[in-house]
């Protein structure tokens, strides 16, 4: 197949390449919020007192929430205009979060939580579509795409830092409020620098489509979640199997439809399916890793907050580099070897997880290999997959390759956080003589077991502690082996989903032509 060359008034201008850093705005802060949570997780619980399934719920909502409608809001982008949309998120965003910082109890926190979520879920597909409209250059695109997929994993990376810095002078819920002047500023540049666009001739929305989604998404959450905390009870496997029937159900009306919720032709070209597949899985084990190290850092190694933070910024710059340095590589050699390459070595990073007994250093390093790791995948499969969509198509194909990303790293925390809390249950010992209802939340999680420590006398408490680190130090280990296990499987699906890819950047619609 040939194309034509790019022309010069094709390529992004100033104009655009300053609309790129106004978009790197919501998505930085899209993905702090997704970790700097995962600091704050002490004082929370101080505060508020969740149970350990209310303290999962205010972790994982938020990253369910906008999964589960973003695929919707890449479809009303593309009906309404993705600027439009971009806004509307943003004044929502600015409210939620200040909900949140607020909140008086767990309960309050989840709904403030979940909100965040459905307005973060009308910013992903948006900032990611514009780009999209922005840099038409394949090169450029790839260029764009690498920068925004840094401000996303660095956002996610920056978390800890920037959680620390508030959590060591403010209370916890300083952590939210972060995002209302973000939100501002965003409101104030979008009108001068980011362009309108919409699909001409968008159809009109299907309402069963977008309830049959939620319905197939949040029963599969509950009873994955159920699963790991109870074992294979009726109510959870029920949840799994509603799920996964209107999941189908889902599927086979999407067929039906002249204008579909998602266009199911998409995944009928094998990289661009791959590519949603092998980021979503990525992320899992980034997701999952990223919360039991920050964890481990505080509640086992006693590092303050902002400490923590700091001792995570290798992460964040690996991060940086390595998304960077994707769209450069991608032209020097096969993609499916880098891909291939970057997994491998985010297995090696997984690995030093299951070494580490108690020394940060090698927890720390772990995480940032991984992150390194993980940065080509994410950076050349967005980029194939908005390569693969039409122009007035953007939004929808946008809000599938984020629906990847952000359940990968809500599945993440909820699937191998479960593992990790299995291993803690199975193994921490809890002395005799610790009154019942202490001794069952000490049991139940490591911050519980941390409180409950303090009030025994020194013996026992010392006692109970050790017991309590090197149970969660377990978890910890065994969450490292798995992810090493997953990541070496993608490498090598990887290394066979991409082998016809060369070396040059996709062109836009190449993969519908195939």
């Amino acid at each position: 197949m040939t194309t034509n060359p790019t022309t010069n008034a094709s390529r992004a201008g100033r104009r655009e390449w300053a609309g790129l850093a106004v978009l790197a705005l919501p998505t930085v802060l899209l993905a702090l919020d997704l970790s700097v949570l995962h600091l704050a997780v002490p004082h929370l619980s101080a505060a508020l007192a969740p149970s350990g399934t209310e303290l999962l719920w205010i972790l994982d909502v938020y990253g369910f929430m906008i999964a589960g409608f973003l695929v919707t809001m890449g479809w009303v982008g593309d009906r309404i205009g993705r600027r439009r949309l971009l806004m509307i998120g943003a004044t929502a965003f600015g409210l939620a979060s200040a909900l949140a910082a607020y909140s008086t109890g767990p309960g309050m926190l989840i709904v403030s939580r979940a909100l965040l979520g459905v307005a973060g879920a009308t910013l992903m597909p948006s900032t990611l579509a514009l780009l999209g409209t922005m840099f038409k250059d394949p090169r450029q695109r790839a260029m764009a795409v690498g920068v925004w997929m840094t401000s996303f994993m660095g956002g996610t990376a920056i978390g800890p830092l920037v959680g620390g810095l508030l959590l060591e002078r403010f209370w916890w819920g300083s952590a939210f409020l972060i995002g209302v002047p973000v939100m501002a500023l965003l409101l104030l540049a979008a009108p001068l620098l980011l362009p309108e666009q919409r699909d001409p001739q968008p159809g009109s929305i299907d309402l069963v489509s977008v309830a049959l989604s939620l319905a197939a998404l949040l029963p599969v959450v509950y009873g994955l979640k159920e699963l790991a905390k109870d074992g294979p009870r009726p109510l959870a496997l029920a949840a799994l199997v509603a799920g996964a029937l209107f999941g189908i159900w889902f599927v086979r009306r999407q067929r039906t439809l002249d204008v579909p919720l998602v266009d199911l032709r998409l995944f009928s070209e094998r990289g661009f399916a791959a590519a949603l597949a092998i980021m979503l899985l990525a992320v899992v084990t980034t997701g999952g890793g990223f919360l039991m190290v920050a964890q481990y850092l505080q509640l086992v190694a006693g590092l303050s907050a902002l400490e923590a933070g700091v001792w995570l910024l290798p992460a964040t710059l690996l991060t940086i580099a390595g998304s960077l340095l994707a769209p450069k590589l991608a032209g020097r050699m096969p993609m499916g070897h880098l891909i291939g390459a970057g997994l491998a070595l985010a297995a090696v990073g997984y690995l030093l997880l299951a070494l580490v007994d108690g020394s940060p250093a090698t927890a720390v390093a772990g995480m940032a290999i991984a992150f390194l790791g993980v940065a080509p995948m994410m950076v050349l499969g967005t980029d194939l997959v908005m390569g693969s969509a039409p122009p007035e198509k953007a939004g929808a194909a946008s809000a599938l390759s984020e629906t990847s990303g952000e359940l990968g790293i809500a599945l993440g925390v909820a699937l191998l956080g479960s593992v990790g809390t299995a291993v803690y249950r199975a193994l921490v010992t809890v002395p005799d003589g610790v009154p019942g209802e202490a001794a069952a939340a000490a049991r139940d999680t490591l911050p519980a077991a941390l409180a409950t420590a303090a009030d025994l006398p020194a013996d026992a408490g010392a006692e109970l502690l050790e017991s309590a680190h090197a149970a969660f130090i377990a978890g910890l280990n065994v969450v490292g082996v798995v992810s090493a296990v997953i990541a070496l499987g993608l490498a090598a699906l990887a290394r066979t989903a991409f082998r016809d890819r060369g070396t040059a950047p996709i062109e836009d619609g190449e993969c519908l032509r195939r």
